[in-house]
């Protein structure tokens, strides 16, 4: 077939998702009907379309998704991979899981130099970074369960995206100009962002001809229109021409999972989050054990105590992170013991209110030997919420696009564990639970949660940033739950992190103030003022009232959108 039948196919399916898109710049947007929250607005436009035409919330998700496929190429994605936690009106939950796998031609040694140390160039960029991408199958696995629109409806609004163009922002052109050197060493990479030997500026119209017609396959067949035909061909092709590991039957054999969702309490909400292979979930709910039987609001926001707690808090669940959490599929993550209200009190025992102390992975019940991403929040009339996080790993993941299919492939093997106890880019560290395998999934930090107050959603949120990830998630739930902002001062408060290794706290500008600075100093912390952001948080807050506040991240380009 040629490609105009195939487009006028799937933009007549969706004439009215696609016209007359006004992509909203606020930051918080409130009305009681439904709400979106993502990374780039015209993919919060095309979410609230959805809405306001009758779609649910998965519905709204699906078309998310496939927009900042083509106006957020820095993280969105059909390349890369993700999680989905899904919360109907009904009662029904889903973690739909479509992380990216490793090639069936995967070895734990794949990515050593003869003398031993890890290629950081082979792990990072180009073809031989990638893993099996998963976005695609999460959709589709999402739309079949619980949508109630067409893809090819959907997806119509992406296709006009990437066919008609859209004008470079700040932030995509900012990101460009920051990776020029990594992006420009592909040609299939410099054909479509860059004029010459210059990446596209702000202002200058982004057009995706072959993004459109991978985005019309994937519209008109689904699952077998991205993983087999044209759209594999293609991918085939750049494996073999840059060196990857991606097969044709990697892409056959490729499937979305749909497991339970890792369900936790505190302060008398239920939390529903990503079990593996995410950690983020785990180690949210670990983090809110142990601090639930503190007075967290008595501490005081910013304070010594408070952020010496949210240290030693933070620095045990990343210890166990790194030793214990890896793809359950493929290896025994004692999941119930890390979570177990018991193992935090033992934990617990160990912090000292006035000393750093030194963290090690624990040993939980059950356990024996053995920056890019981008999240949306979504709630729809009925109160079906959705929130989901989605990557290629770096910011443009391998910098390498497929030629002639337009996006660009993931780095997300860097996720793995290429030697044990070696930081990958983020700095974080890993052993066994997630070494390089086949057919394996690699750990992940994303961390999509939805809090139900007495069974109804209150909160729907979640936060690009790789290791930062969880902190970020954390640090929003506390500001709301415990210290009582509204869901937008939550957002913009500035946030700490710590992530065990490197041993020191990073924080954000006016996190922490002098006098602080000193106190901690004075327990043995060290301090370093990071000079990027800690996590760019998506989030909705339901307040009981049944009124929806939705809010994009100031540190971002995103937007919000609600009626």
């Amino acid at each position: 077939m040629t490609r105009w039948p195939l487009r006028l196919l799937a933009l007549v399916a969706g004439l009215l998702l696609s016209s007359s898109l006004r992509a909203p710049h606020d930051l918080v947007a409130h009305g009681y009907k439904g709400a979106v929250a993502s990374a780039e607005p015209h993919a919060t436009a095309v979410g609230m379309q959805v809405l306001k035409q009758g779609g649910n919330a998965v519905d709204a998700a699906v078309a998310v998704a496939l927009a900042l496929a083509v106006t957020h190429p820095q993280a969105g994605n059909l390349g890369g991979g993700g999680f989905m936690v899904i919360r109907m009106a009904d009662g029904r939950t889903a973690a739909i899981d479509f992380r990216e796998r490793a090639p069936g031609a995967a070895s734990a040694d794949m990515y050593l130099k003869p003398d031993g140390t890890v290629d950081t160039d082979k792990v990072q960029f180009g073809a031989s970074a990638s893993g099996v991408p998963g976005s695609p199958a999460g959709l589709c696995l999402a739309l079949e369960k619980f949508g109630s629109k067409p893809l090819a409806q959907l997806a119509a609004p992406a296709i006009r995206l990437a066919h008609d163009g859209f004008p470079v922002d700040q932030f995509l052109a900012t990101a460009l100009r920051e990776e020029q050197a990594q992006l420009s060493r592909f040609p299939s990479t410099r054909k479509i962002f860059f004029h010459g030997n210059v990446p596209l500026q702000q202002g200058e119209l982004l057009l995706q001809g072959d993004l459109a017609q991978t985005l019309e396959r994937f519209a008109l067949t689904g699952h077998a229109g991205f993983y087999t035909g044209r759209t594999a061909e293609l991918i085939t092709a750049a494996m073999q021409q840059g060196g990857g590991f991606v097969s044709a039957q990697d892409l056959a054999g490729y499937a979305a999972k749909e497991r339970p969702v890792q369900i936790g309490n505190y302060r008398g909400r239920e939390v529903l989050t990503m079990p593996p292979p995410s950690s983020g979930g785990v180690a949210l709910l670990q983090m809110l054990n142990l601090l639930e039987p503190s007075d967290l609001r008595g501490l005081g926001f910013g304070g010594s105590q408070y952020c010496h707690l949210l240290t030693e808090v933070m620095q045990r669940a990343y210890a166990d992170r790194s030793r214990w959490l890896g793809d359950s599929d493929h290896y025994p993550v004692p999941v119930e013991g890390l979570i177990s209200k018991e193992y935090a009190a033992m934990l617990r025992k160990s912090i000292r209110t006035d000393r750093k102390s030194e963290v090690v992975p624990g040993l939980p019940p059950g356990g024996k030997e053995s920056d890019d991403t981008t999240h949306f929040s979504i709630v729809d009339e009925q109160g079906n919420a959705v929130a989901c996080t989605t990557t290629i790993n770096s910011t443009f993941g391998a910098m390498c696009v497929v030629e002639g299919a337009g996006f660009l492939l993931n780095n997300e093997m860097d996720d793995f564990s290429a030697k044990p106890s070696v930081p990958n880019q983020f700095g974080l560290v890993g052993g066994k639970a997630n070494a390089i395998a086949p057919n394996k999934r690699m750990l992940s930090s994303m961390t999509p949660t939805i809090v139900l107050l007495n069974g109804k959603v209150e909160l729907v949120l979640g936060s690009p940033g790789g290791s930062r990830i969880i902190n970020s998630v954390l640090q929003v739930m506390l500001n709301v739950v415990d210290h009582g902002m509204p869901i937008d001062q939550a957002v913009r408060a500035p946030r700490i992190h710590h992530q065990w290794l490197p041993n020191w706290i990073s924080y954000e500008a006016q996190a922490i103030s002098p006098d602080v600075r000193a106190k901690l100093e004075s327990m043995g912390h060290m301090l370093a003022k990071t000079p990027m952001s800690i996590g760019q948080v998506s989030a909705i807050q339901i307040l009981q009232s049944g009124e929806r506040f939705a809010v994009a991240d100031h540190r971002g380009g995103g937007s919000a959108a609600a009626f």
